[in-house]
């Protein structure tokens, strides 16, 4: 036997001859392949590239259809929050009672209703604020816990009877007041995140006047439903099995309730689409720059730009193992995340900051105060008609009267029922008109208030075109005709003329609520659009207190000058005459500043 050899050497003749060589195998499998220029490497290559085309197109209808979802159920539940949001409309309904049943002076009436207004209507800027800079969630949220302890706590101090300056031992009337003044603050949260939700994602759209709209025709619309819920299910049965006045503890529980679900359900369905916020930010910082009032940096760029620079990273590594790659991937990515967080970062300052300069822009235009003034002539006397109709209608109603008969002028709650009516019918018919008739938009944009450039249509085709104050105007003048009216000694004789009165009010009040948030999206844009409104907002608190006050003063005057009676309610034109005049007025001096407003944004160019 042959020595053992530890590395023999190996002859290609050894192998056997039915085995292919490494070379035979290749060629064979390069012969298998379609070559690049043959019709099935074509087919497979366009196959490929077909199916990678289809697949994102899917891709991108897909998110597009669940941002038009989300869109659309935000704007549903945007609807249905403020059609609970508006319950304090239905003051009057229990108003009266509060007069009866507490043992309330019209001046302590006036005062639960004027801490509601004014709590609903001074924290709207910071409400708006907080809406513009972070999401509505938080305000729903909020607006739901709030309205069930206001309500809540208003049940349990109208359970608890008179208070003890007023002869009874129920709890203090300033417990009244704290609850009120949660509901009024609750209102403002659960009001504002509804229709900003609504504005934001649809402020840039051709429906844009009845997106908005029907929202805040939904806040009118809850003052009815509310009141005849109170009115013909949560009311007290008389002795004689009849129905009498709605049972007001049952009918706070019930609000408290309800408004409490909506908020908290309102905190996850309302959603503002992103995309469309980014846009509306971007564009404005680009008509800032046009403008000439920033220079040109990274910080101002637009986000694709931003995106772009932030997507091109240096390639670390030389490639020459797996452990280099590995290490330069881990590199990268730590990179791309660190780039990631500083571009979130600098476009949250940005919108920040561009927020900022906006609401200076908007404080400092002469145009918005006039629009304000003019918003609080109108307002004020609408909120004061709005939550004294219960005392209104027993004014007109004779000594005479029998106890229990129905009132001549009529029921608050059909008065209620009425202006909620009209008023919503004038903010849904002046927001559909006005994106039917009003002419394109010509923004002001930051930067652009001093320019006189004229106004550019961004649509050639040729259709009759008509000013958003072509609608605002007419309807305040029909708004002091219902004033003129009531001052008038018609309503005396004929008292049925009331809902003559309430039906104008409610035109005029609905229009001017529809119109003024519409023209400030408009002329403002709708990016610092919570803010904006929010600010002009506050001024209803200041004209509801004032004409509270005036009508609660000529009330109690009367009735200690011998037109009262033993429950401390008033009879005759002086319990109302007078302040009616001064409402009159006070609309007509509204429709000229409001001419004021437009004569500016003409001189600017500024299409409205």
């Amino acid at each position: 036997m042959a020595g053992f050899q530890a590395d023999p050497a190996i002859d290609k003749r050894d192998f056997d001859t039915h085995r292919p060589l490494l070379n035979d195998v290749d060629a064979r499998r390069e012969e298998q392949q379609p070559r690049p220029g043959s019709r099935l490497s074509a087919t497979n290559n366009d196959d490929g590239l077909l199916n990678d085309v289809v697949d994102e197109i899917l891709e991108r209808d897909r998110r597009k259809m669940a941002k038009e979802v989300v869109r659309v159920c935000s704007f549903a539940w945007g609807v249905i929050s403020c059609l609970g949001a508006g319950s304090i409309t239905a003051f009057s309904l229990y108003g009266p009672l509060l007069l009866t049943r507490l043992h309330y002076t019209q001046l302590r009436v006036n005062s639960v209703a004027i801490a509601a207004e004014v709590s609903m209507y001074l924290p709207v800027p910071l409400f708006g604020y907080l809406c513009d800079r972070y999401t509505p969630s938080p305000l729903a949220l909020f607006s739901g816990f709030v309205f069930g302890a206001g309500y809540f706590l208003a049940a349990l101090a109208y359970k608890s009877g008179p208070p003890p300056d007023a002869g009874g031992e129920g709890w203090p009337f300033w417990v009244m007041i704290v609850a009120f003044i949660a509901i009024g603050v609750a209102t403002s949260c659960m009001y504002l995140a509804a229709v900003a939700t609504c504005a934001k994602n649809f402020g840039r759209g051709k429906h844009k006047g009845i997106m908005l709209a029907v929202p805040i025709a939904g806040f009118g619309l809850s003052g009815m439903w509310q009141s005849q819920v109170g009115t013909y299910l949560l009311y007290e049965r008389l002795e004689d099995g009849t129905r009498g006045n709605v049972d007001v503890y049952r009918y706070f529980v019930f609000l408290a309730i309800l408004l409490f679900c909506i908020g908290i359900i309102g905190t996850f369905a309302l959603r503002i689409v992103d995309e469309d916020e980014e846009k509306y930010i971007d564009e404005a910082v680009e008509e800032l720059e046009r403008s000439g009032l920033l220079e040109e940096s990274e910080f101002f760029r637009s986000r694709s730009e931003v995106g772009a620079a932030y997507g091109t990273f240096s390639q670390a590594g030389d490639g020459t193992g797996s452990d280099d790659r590995t290490l330069a991937l881990s590199e990268e990515e730590r990179e791309a995340a660190r780039l990631e967080k500083e571009r979130e970062e600098e476009e949250r300052r940005k919108k920040n900051w561009l927020l900022n300069y906006e609401t200076r822009v908007f404080l400092q235009d002469k145009s918005m105060w006039w629009l304000a003034a003019g918003f609080f002539l109108v307002t004020g006397p609408g909120e004061a008609y709005i939550n004294n109709l219960g005392t209104i209608v027993q004014t007109l109603t004779p000594i005479s009267n029998p106890p229990n008969a129905a009132p001549p002028a009529g029921l608050p709650s059909t008065h209620v029922t009425t202006i909620a009516l009209t008023s919503t019918i004038a903010r849904l018919l002046t927001g559909s008109l006005s994106d039917l008739f009003a002419p394109p938009a010509v923004h002001l944009f930051p930067g652009s208030l001093e320019s006189n450039r004229p106004a550019s249509p961004t649509s050639t085709e040729s259709r009759t075109t008509f000013t958003r104050l072509a609608f605002l105007l007419p309807s305040a003048f029909l708004l002091s005709l219902g004033y003129l009216l009531l001052s008038s000694p018609l309503p005396l004789h004929h008292p049925g003329l009331t809902h003559i009165t309430t039906a104008l009010i409610g035109l005029g009040y609905g229009s001017a609520f529809s119109l003024v948030p519409i023209i400030i999206s408009v002329v403002w844009g709708v990016e610092n659009f919570a803010t904006n409104w929010g600010i002009v907002a506050m001024v209803p608190a200041a004209g509801a207190a004032v004409w509270g006050l005036v009508y609660s003063q000529g009330y109690q005057d009367a009735t200690d000058g011998g037109n009262g009676t033993t429950d401390g309610q008033c009879h005759g034109w002086k319990c109302f005459g007078f302040w009616a005049v001064g409402c009159t007025v006070s609309v007509w001096i509204a429709i000229a500043a409001w001419l004021i407003a437009w004569r500016y944004w003409r001189r600017r160019g500024v299409v409205v």
